[in-house]
């Protein structure tokens, strides 16, 4: 799929791409100032993305068939709608290609993939100090979910609760 007036080309990610999505990963990482929490390489991101049943997918941006940016999503489900919708984990342009419409592009593609599943949400987060990226995304009229705080459990801290949580019926489900 071509955009015209961005010249940019965007297409699903194919076996043999895990090197340019984990690439994308890695700067994304860095421009977040969390390359200390990577942990995903070619290796995991080719096993999730190429398996027999992936559950995440990823788009890429290419202009002039040089990759320059990527999307990766997988599906989620509002029980409020009752319909699926698409998570946005990470959207990221090469630096010095940003402002040209890439990032946009991206959203839509995405944005059409919704439509035309009849899903629901498209939904994403944004850092609060990237204020580029928050006001691009509210000039296409993203809204702000500030009433909602995300909660993460991770590490050891997962590991305890997993552990209660088997502990009290012995199936691994809390009560």
């Amino acid at each position: 799929m071509s955009t015209a007036s961005t010249g940019v080309t965007i297409r699903r990610a194919g076996p043999g791409e895990a090197g340019i999505v984990a690439g994308f990963i890695r700067e994304l990482a860095e421009y977040e100032r969390l390359a200390h929490e990577l942990r995903a390489g070619e290796a995991e991101i080719d096993a999730a993305l190429f398996c027999d049943n992936p559950r995440v997918f990823c788009d890429l941006a290419f202009l002039d068939d040089e990759p320059v940016g990527f999307a990766l999503y997988f599906y989620n489900f509002s029980t409020f709608l009752g319909r699926h919708g698409i998570w946005l984990e990470d959207l990221y342009v090469r630096e010095s290609l940003r402002g040209r419409g890439i990032g946009k592009a991206l959203l839509a593609s995405l944005a059409r993939r919704c439509v035309a599943e009849g899903l629901g949400r498209l939904e994403w987060w944004v850092l609060d100090w990237n204020a580029p990226a928050i006001a691009a995304y509210r000039a296409i009229g993203a809204q702000p979910m500030d009433e909602w705080t995300v909660q993460r459990l991770t590490g050891d801290a997962l590991k305890r609760l997993a552990g209660v949580a088997a502990g009290r019926d012995g199936e691994g489900e809390a009560q």
